[in-house]
């Protein structure tokens, strides 16, 4: 059942009337047609929410967004003045309408920016568009446009969720550093050489920790607004997985559960040598972390023959490899994938990082069962002809 609204019609030499902007029924012969329908376009088709008034303040459209939003029957607000239609308050408690007074205030305001605004007890997001016959003319039609919160509340929601894990991160470490560096400055003179070797190494790797943390909040900052640089160097991706294996065995794993092919030869690969390390690092610790059996790191060129010259590397395990039902949250925030620590930030990086580079990363299952992790990075051009 469509909800007819009342809009604003044109006629032929351009002068407006009042019609039903929501009415698509074909119009009589030499009728003038609705604005909506004249566009091919019915306010009820709008995602947000649309609500015009007359030069004289009285509302001549309210589509069904617009009812949806405000909890208010488009039949309670067509034709009645815009201050008692659409009642708004700001967080003061101040009438909106009445503060700025778009019909009788400054001649050159052209609208209202985007500001929450309440609207009998609910938050609403409202702008505004003075349309005027001149540039400082009266105001002929006053159009404004409503949305939800949900969307931004769902971003405040991300940033708090953001802010706890960083602060659950860092606390650890933190309190780490500071028992360990208080402890020895107390007492210094009761501690054997060893102890105190013991006691440094401890607090060197914590402050690593936070070091890592605050290079990921960077990066996601980066990635979120758009300004993740990328210094393109020819990279040795062979060279580079190798380093990455001897630092994961360096570090304690066995060497023979590594395995490496490589698909040679490899074209030219120009990208990010730190950002590269970054994912690699990272697509191997997870591996090593949440997988089981034999990591398998595979590098060759890009085999698909519609995608563009590159580098692939896959990374696949034999553990018990990711749930269906989560492969589509694995890039997201805060997806972990056991609770095996982890901020759960690495793979959202990482994606990132690939598709700065022009790249693509996928996730699948790996023969064996496990986790497949698939990158590949275009040829591209060295920085200082790019």
């Amino acid at each position: 059942m469509s909800v007819r609204t009342s809009g604003i019609t044109v006629t032929a030499d351009g002068r407006r009337s009042e019609g039903l902007v929501g009415d698509r029924s074909p119009a009589p012969a030499g009728e003038p047609k609705a604005l909506g329908t004249g566009l091919g376009v019915d306010p009820d088709d709008l995602p947000d929410g649309l609500v015009v008034a007359d030069e004289t303040g009285r509302v001549i459209c309210f589509n069904a967004a617009a009812a949806r939003i405000t909890d208010i029957a488009p039949e309670d607000a067509v034709g009645r003045p815009l201050e008692h239609a659409l009642p708004l308050q700001d967080i003061e408690g101040r009438r909106w309408w009445r503060l700025t007074d778009p019909y009788g205030g400054l001649a050159i305001r052209r609208g209202q920016p985007e500001r929450n605004l309440l609207l009998g007890g609910r938050e609403v997001l409202v702008s505004a568009r003075y349309v005027r016959s001149r540039p400082t003319g009266p105001v002929q039609r006053l159009v404004i446009a409503l949305r939800g919160t949900e969307a931004r509340r769902r971003t405040e929601l991300s940033h708090a969720e953001l802010i706890a894990t960083v602060a659950h991160e860092l606390r650890s470490p933190l309190t780490s550093v500071k028992g360990f560096t208080a402890t020895l400055l107390q007492k210094w003179e009761r501690f054997t050489d060893d102890q105190k070797r013991l006691m440094l190494e401890t607090v060197d790797a914590d402050a690593n920790r936070v070091t890592r943390l605050i290079a990921e909040l960077l990066d996601i900052s980066r990635i979120d607004s758009g300004r993740l640089e990328v210094r393109r160097q020819r990279v040795d991706m062979s060279a580079a997985v190798r380093r990455h294996v001897q630092a994961q065995t360096t570090a304690g794993q066995r060497p023979d559960r590594f395995l490496i092919r490589m698909l040679e030869p490899l074209p030219d690969l120009w990208a990010d040598p730190d950002k590269v390390d970054q994912v690699l690092g990272n697509l191997l610790e997870n591996a090593v972390r949440h997988g089981e059996g034999t990591v398998t790191i595979e590098v060759g060129p890009v085999s698909d023959e519609t995608s563009t010259e590159g580098t692939s590397v896959t990374v696949s395990d034999e553990g018990p490899g990711i749930p269906e039902e989560s492969m589509s949250r694995v890039f997201t925030r805060f997806w972990r994938g056991s609770k095996r620590g982890g901020t759960g930030l690495g793979l959202y990086i990482v994606k990132g990082i690939v598709e700065a580079h022009g790249g693509t990363i996928t996730v699948g299952r790996a023969p064996a069962g496990g986790a497949q992790f698939r990158f590949s990075l275009p040829v591209a051009t060295p920085a200082f002809m790019a």
